[in-house]
């Protein structure tokens, strides 16, 4: 996982857009509308989360869709459990695997 990845989730209004997009494909405006930053703003954010490949960019005439990556937000979420030692089969009952 390159530090790109880490430098991107490690703000809150990157992971903020992540959340916003896990819903559906949206817009910069639409992200803009659910955030409380300048859009100049939202641009470097956006730039960050396309240089890790979290997200991805669609052009459509004037307008610029984003979406998630999934296969690297896949890749990420894989990478994360494995630091933490997680199983992936785990019930999240509280239980937790030995090293």
């Amino acid at each position: 996982m390159s530090e790109s990845i880490f430098k991107a989730l490690a703000d809150p209004n990157r992971r903020e857009v992540l959340r916003l997009l896990g819903k559906r494909t949206m817009s910069a405006g639409e992200v803009a509308s659910n955030l409380t930053i300048a859009k100049s703003t939202l641009s470097s954010h956006f730039n960050i989360l396309k240089k890790a490949d979290l997200i991805q960019e669609e052009r459509n005439g004037v307008t610029i869709y984003y979406s998630l990556n999934m296969s690297v937000i896949e890749e990420v979420t894989a990478a994360v459990m494995d630091l933490f030692n997680v199983d992936k089969t785990d019930t999240g009952k509280g239980e937790k695997n030995e090293a």
